[in-house]
């Protein structure tokens, strides 16, 4: 219980929920010593509206983002108080401040936080409507507020610059532990790889997430400040982590084929599976020190674990004749040559996290960093682009627009204590997707109602206001905890939080609690029927997007790949890249599947396809990692005339697919190459012994056997990217027909 107490109070979220903590108490407490309690409760609200906005980043980008966090909270509220007594600009002026705050969503997450925040900003301004000079003071305050939280979130920021960016770190090792424990299970004998599939693709979208935070930020800090020893030893763990996560998914094998080859051989494999789980188990620990800023004390012999996985395939090499073995040897040796990849790759990582990372550990490594982060611009063009129902962002910001609007009507027309609690609500639940809608509407109904009865409870028996301020402050910073992890007991804590507050300064909290959970419930209705009703953002109509963008990134991985087996040499930043995009848009496709099957029944058209061409895609990857690592890390022969044939045939087959797609179903002609394609890949496995024979004859038995390896892998991966390809090929098809 202490371990898991002093996890969650060293984790980023605490620590966010302390900072918007501290801003809010300290001035309400500070005020009301002078009787000023409005005045110290309106800088509490600013500093709350601020909150949102500060996203882990570099200190320029968290100063910037929060500045013009600060001044847009400020400035629309003032804009709401000076409209409001003039009806026929007040409704015109707040649907364009909404419709355009939402908008701000297409340039990322930092101005869809931005966005959130000022839309907070104008629901609170409904609480009480000012005149006069009070409009001025209140916006001021506002201000004052957010730089308040500013110079906190700052003061924290110096407290602990780089405990994020290692918490991160921490959970990317572990998620990549939990990956590369799925990849073992699949050596199970009768072993469900298709929930095991699921999982592996779950994680991925997570991995995904966490490395573009942790990219963005280290690569960000090494072009701004230089490289530090601190952001240089974090740089060659991140650089060394995305190896062991390509190395984890290149383990791309047909597992039918292989339990046929080796269940009657159980030893070969359960002492890979058990190398498999050593590894995991490493970097878990590897992740836990990180975590805890404990020394990482090595706890497995994975040298050890590579020689009995070695011990096992000589075994099974002298129980088998030759002319049978052969073929299970190459496989076997293959799968040894990753493993000692990968035990290299993890002995790096504790090298990087024990000892002191000097430069030339990156050698070429770190070459051309700043490519791989996402530009900070925010082009006018953008905006203008999305201004039309084909854009998701678009159809949002008319929804969460109009829902709104409906909310302050039904406030001024039904006699609700508290319309801004309506309005609150809507901001708070509102998403473009419909099923974390839905799930945020259960989650906020049931917190609302479980903080209610509790806060009702505790208000019975204690009077003390003390006592009531210090359970105020615990539950804020609870609910601000959970808030990104789990919305539910979020909701919770922040309905105790609010309902104590109000408990304080007014008798009758029975009613107060009353029109909480009345006005929660009326915000979540609208909010789930808007998202239902008015220009809903299926996923079926997006994800053919997600699908060509994948097979387009695969498409382009296989190409780097191609070339860089032809040509040799060292890595090149477009395969880089390459890589990395095919990464994301596997991910992204994931995340759009995911998100469809939150969605009605109704909606989840062809989600049979769907899944199907996801798996095919995430398999794609993974055996195009497996070629390019292979081609990485051995000195290969040059590249047969047959094997650009057969990739390039590849190639042709995911353009079709893609043209299919551009084209809704209707396949388009492509030239096809003109060269034989059709060849039997066992007549190119005899084609290619050949030519290594004639090409060196004086090769000795032990190099014979290399350049046999590399054959058995090379036709072994061409065989499975092509049936991957013509299975896209032919899903695609089903899917776009039945859709046309």
């Amino acid at each position: 219980m202490i371990s898991k107490i002093k996890k969650f109070t060293d984790s980023t979220e605490f620590s966010n929920a302390l900072k918007v903590t501290l801003s809010a108490v300290i001035p309400v407490v500070l005020f009301s010593y002078f009787d000023q309690f409005s005045i110290g409760l309106t800088i509490a609200l600013g500093a709350f509206f601020t909150y949102p906005s500060d996203i882990p980043s570099n200190l320029k980008h968290k100063i910037n983002g929060l500045f013009v966090t600060v001044g847009i909270i400020a400035g629309v509220n003032l804009l709401v108080n000076l409209s409001y007594p003039f009806p026929f600009i007040f409704y015109p002026l707040l649907t364009l401040l909404i419709f355009f705050l939402s908008m701000f969503s297409v340039y990322g997450q930092r101005a869809n936080m931005v966005s959130f925040s000022a839309l907070l900003s104008i629901s609170l301004s409904f609480a009480h409507i000012n005149t006069g000079w009070e409009m001025l003071e209140h916006s001021g305050l506002l201000l004052v507020g957010g730089l308040f939280y500013m110079l906190v979130s700052i003061l924290f920021f110096y407290i602990r610059p780089n405990r994020y960016v290692e918490l991160q770190m921490a959970e990317c090792i572990k998620l990549t532990s939990k990956y590369m424990k799925l990849r073992g299970d699949l050596w199970k004998i009768n072993s469900n790889r298709k929930e095991i599939t699921k999982e592996q693709l779950h994680l991925q979208v997570n991995l995904n997430a966490i490395q573009e935070n942790i990219r963005e930020i280290l690569i960000t800090n090494r072009t701004k400040s230089g490289s530090s020893d601190e952001n240089r030893k974090m740089l060659i763990i991140f650089i060394t982590l995305v190896e062991i996560m390509e190395l984890a998914i290149s383990t791309s094998f047909d597992h039918n084929k292989l339990h046929q080859k080796f269940d009657n051989h159980p030893n070969v494999l359960k002492s890979y599976q058990n190398l498999v789980y050593d590894l995991s188990t490493t970097l878990k620990r590897i992740s836990k020190s990180i975590q805890d800023r404990t020394k990482y004390i090595s706890k497995h012999n994975l040298i050890a674990d590579l020689q009995d996985f070695a011990l096992a395939i000589s075994d099974y090499e002298n129980d088998k004749k030759e002319s049978l073995a052969s073929e299970g040897v190459l496989m076997l040796t293959n799968m040894l040559n990753y493993a000692e990849k990968q035990v290299e790759k993890i002995k790096t990582l504790e090298r990087a996290y024990t000892a002191t990372v000097e430069l030339h550990d990156f050698k070429e490594r770190d070459k051309d960093l700043e490519k791989f982060i996402t530009p900070q611009y925010y082009p006018l063009s953008t905006l203008i682009e999305n201004l039309s129902f084909s854009s998701t962002a678009f159809r949002h910001a008319l929804r969460i627009t109009l829902t709104i609007l409906i909310g302050v009507l039904i406030g001024q027309i039904l006699p609700f204590q508290n319309v801004y609690w309506i309005l609150l609500t809507i901001v708070v639940i509102m998403r473009q997707e419909y099923g974390l809608t839905k799930q945020r509407t259960f989650h906020r109904i049931f917190g609302t109602l479980l903080g209610g009865i509790l806060a009702f409870g505790i208000l019975s028996v204690i009077h003390n206001a003390t006592i009531i301020s210090i359970l105020a402050i615990i539950a804020m910073i609870l609910g601000f905890s959970f808030t990104s992890t789990n919305y539910k007991i979020a909701a919770t804590f922040i309905t105790l939080y609010v309902v104590f507050i109000y408990g304080m300064l007014t008798p009758n909290i029975t009613e107060v609690i009353q029109y909480r959970i009345l006005d929660t419930l009326v915000g979540a209705l609208l909010s789930i029927m808007a998202n239902y009703f008015l220009w809903p953002s299926w996923e079926f109509l997006s994800i053919p997007v997600h699908i060509e963008k994948s097979i387009e990134a695969n498409r382009n991985y296989i190409k780097e790949i191609s070339v860089f087996y032809n040509k040799k040499g060292n890595v090149s930043t477009p395969y880089r890249l390459a890589r990395k995009q095919a990464f994301i848009a596997v991910g992204n496709l994931m995340a759009s599947f995911q998100r469809m099957v939150q969605e009605p029944k109704s909606k989840q058209t062809k989600l049979a396809q769907v899944y199907k061409l996801t798996v095919l895609n995430h398999a794609l990857l993974s055996s195009e990692a497996s070629l390019g690592t292979y081609i990485q890390s051995h000195k290969t022969t040059e590249a047969s005339e047959a094997f650009n044939i057969v990739v390039n045939k590849v190639i042709e087959n995911l353009d079709t697919a893609i043209s299919i797609l551009k084209s809704n179903g209707e396949k388009s002609p492509i030239k096809s190459n003109n060269k034989e394609v059709i060849k039997s890949f066992t007549e190119l496995k005899s084609i290619r012994e050949k030519e290594l024979k004639l090409r060196n004859i004086t090769l000795d038995d032990k190099a014979f056997q290399l350049k046999m390896q590399e054959a058995q892998l090379v036709i072994e991966q061409l065989i499975w990217l092509t049936n991957l390809s013509e299975n896209i090929v032919k899903t695609t098809e089903t899917l776009m027909t039945n859709n046309a």
